[in-house]
């Protein structure tokens, strides 16, 4: 029976929401936090991708999370996707999500309250019927100031049956359009949320006036299928991130969910709205936004997701790529031709290729990529599409940082101590300073902390070629801690010492805009 949502008007009984939280439950990852410009072109990506619902944050958590939601909010004032705010069952987190999304041309509260017996007892130390009477209390409230309100169980998955079913009553009851049933620890297999899924539809009154939705963490590694139960159960939105960032484990991948109900739709029988050709490039900016890239083997949008290395797989691709390909490259992203342009190429023929490749970018930014490009062709023999990405997500994630590098030399060799020289802008002015270290790497890090010195600890350094040969570009990832903060920065450049360098800044600049961001004690949010 379709649903008249407040949002989406008349729902077709097939059609599934996608509700994107990479911007909220996806950036409490450790060393996963953006600031405001980067949560802004992750938010056009992903509506540009055609999720339905952004979840832009936690107004309450801090002045920066607040901001960053009204300024999606205000992004999409006109129409765009439903931007969310997210709030504990308080008054004051209620009233300053509704503040944050108010903006928005379709604007919508999400508060939660956990019904486990654990959390109740442990985490809130209330009763069931002190719960039951903030799950009215909340959506009551929240209802004042949004037409659109979803209201989540948290931990629900492991929530006892009658008591699940009093509380989502009450929601519906208090006005609630979106019931959300998340397995917050991971903890439920598929059997599981089908069988509460089912339950709920099926006994509580009021249940075919809303929006079912589905919310599952990977710390068994059953996020997708458990988001696939639901779904078939009759939740009709799903909660995910790109490439399936999260807390912990993470949550069900956006692109491994929209894919599944497109590739088996003979079986699952819903759809959805994704753009799935932009698939890849979303989740290549985010992994230059977060510094995180997916490992080579993830499912959609590894590096080797339709690579055959086996003689078999390449003889039957070859003849037909059907034969072990369930979806083209194409559907998602990928491009089979990689080799085009190189040092002759000029500025017009760099602008179309960078279309093709999903970019758009306004002339200074242009300028910059391009000369870029250049210095790179006369560095490499062939430039590949790969390369042109990675030039490109690396120019870009060094848009507005305090902190630029501006130059380095090394000199090291077998009988020499290596010695790294670098110059700084720091804030407008120049810094320059030298070091020694164990090799040209160390050295260059010791350099950059003598330039700008802190006290952040290097806990990862890893280095990936971004095509194949020796004249490839180094991708260098780097996670700094500081106060139990960690971020990870990241560099390309056909010199790996230069990429080190680009990345240990690029990392040093998400420290700083960290440290503008206080959250206040025993914030918890549902996942």
């Amino acid at each position: 029976m379709p649903v008249n949502h407040p949002s989406f008007g008349l729902l077709p009984e097939d059609r599934v929401i996608i509700f994107d939280t990479t911007l909220r439950d996806g950036e409490q990852s450790p060393g996963f936090s953006m600031n405001l410009s980067e949560k802004l072109r992750m938010a056009e990506a992903l509506a540009e991708l055609g999720a339905d619902v952004l979840e832009a944050g936690f107004p309450i958590a801090s002045p920066g999370d607040f901001e960053s939601v009204f300024e999606i909010a205000r992004r999409f004032a006109k129409d765009g996707p439903v931007i969310c705010g997210l709030a504990r069952a308080a008054p004051g987190d209620i009233l300053r999500a509704a503040e944050a999304v108010r903006p928005a041309a379709r604007p919508r509260i999400h508060t939660f309250i956990s019904t486990s017996p654990l959390h109740m007892r442990v985490k809130l130390r209330m009763t069931p019927e002190e719960v039951l009477e903030q799950v009215t209390a909340s959506v009551t409230l929240a209802r004042n100031h949004a037409a659109d309100v979803e209201w989540s169980a948290e931990d629900g998955s492991r929530s006892e049956d009658e008591f699940l079913c009093r509380c989502v009553e009450a929601a519906i009851k208090a006005g609630a359009t979106t019931i959300n049933i998340p397995d917050t620890v991971g903890y439920a297999v598929p059997e599981d949320l089908a069988r509460i899924f089912t339950m709920l539809r099926e006994r509580v009154p009021g249940a075919e006036r809303v929006v079912f939705s589905t919310h599952n963490h990977n710390d068994l590694g059953m996020a997708v299928a458990n988001a696939i139960a639901a779904l078939r159960a009759g939740a009709r939105q799903v909660e995910c991130t790109i490439n399936g960032i999260g807390e912990r484990a993470g949550n069900a991948s956006l692109e491994e969910v929209v894919m599944a109900l497109r590739t088996r739709h003979d079986s699952i029988g819903l759809v959805h709205g994704i753009n799935t050709p932009r698939i890849l490039k979303t989740s290549r900016l985010l992994s230059a936004i977060t510094g995180f890239d997916v490992q080579p083997n993830k499912a959609i949008v590894g590096r080797n997701a339709f690579a055959h290395e086996s003689g078999i797989h390449q003889d039957g691709v070859l003849k037909d790529a059907k034969t072990y390909e369930i979806m083209t490259p194409e559907s998602v992203g990928w491009s089979k031709s990689s080799l085009v342009m190189g040092k002759h190429s000029g500025r017009a023929a760099f602008r179309d290729k960078l279309r093709s490749l999903g970019y758009e970018l306004g002339d200074n930014a242009l300028n910059d990529a391009f000369r870029r490009f250049k210095e790179l062709a006369d560095r490499k023999k062939v430039v590949f599409d790969e390369d042109i990405v990675a030039l490109v997500d690396d120019e870009m994630a060094r848009a507005n940082e305090r902190i630029a590098l501006l130059d380095l030399t090394v000199a090291t060799g077998m009988h020499t101590k290596p010695t790294a020289t670098v110059v700084l802008e720091v804030d407008g002015a120049r810094r320059e300073a030298s070091a020694s270290g164990d090799g040209a790497v160390d050295a260059t890090f010791a350099a950059l902390r003598e330039a700008f010195p802190h006290n952040a600890m290097l806990k990862l350094y890893a280095v990936q070629a971004v095509t194949d040969g020796s004249d490839a570009q180094a991708r260098v990832t780097v996670r700094l801690e500081e106060e139990g903060k960690l971020v990870d920065g990241q560099g390309a450049d056909t010199d790996t010492i230069v990429a080190s360098a680009r990345a240990y800044v690029h990392a040093v600049n998400k420290l700083l805009a960290k440290r503008l961001r206080t959250a206040p004690p025993a914030l918890a949010a549902t996942a």
